[in-house]
């Protein structure tokens, strides 16, 4: 598939420099650090992060809540002119609201061996079988998307109990 791009150089980096603001913020909460947000016609329509643990919910992840966000803010589920942008490669969960949502176009940070479902477990995005394809582009700032994850990860395999 080929890559999108917006002009300029380095398109990417400030939308995702946002994200992992939302990661960030992610991180301070005792969360997994993940953040998304979604672009819409040149501004951000919606910034959320992972908040499982607070929401006691195995389905808030960042852009669960922020295809949510962006909807309420659009007025529409279909989020056609939209970007999304997030720190981490999209679960199967993920990637199928996603496409269920219209989205035509993901930009996501470090790559997820365990989960991923854009290119390192699955090709959902790119599947024939389903009736929309998104456009994606992966491994935007992904040395700082992925170290905050595993930062985090240390710190909780090196707190007792």
């Amino acid at each position: 598939m080929p890559e999108f791009e917006l002009p300029g150089a380095r398109p990417h980096d400030r939308w995702m420099r946002l994200a992992l603001e939302e990661a960030r913020a992610a991180e301070a909460e005792d969360e997994v650090p993940v953040g998304a947000i979604v672009v819409a016609a040149g501004r951000v329509v919606a910034a959320a992060h992972n908040q499982r643990e607070q929401l006691a919910d195995p389905t808030a992840h960042a852009e669960m809540i922020a295809l949510t966000q962006a909807a309420a803010a659009l007025g529409s589920w279909r989020l056609e002119g939209c970007t999304l942008y997030v720190t981490l490669e999209p679960c199967p969960m993920c990637a199928g609201a996603i496409l269920q949502a219209r989205v035509p176009a993901v930009v996501w940070g470090a790559p997820d061996p365990k989960a991923g479902a854009v290119e390192s477990l699955y090709r959902l995005f790119e599947d024939p079988r389903l009736n929309h394809r998104v456009e994606h582009v992966g491994r935007v700032l992904a040395d700082e998307c992925g170290r905050i994850l595993s930062d985090f990860f240390k710190k909780k395999r090196s707190k007792p109990g």
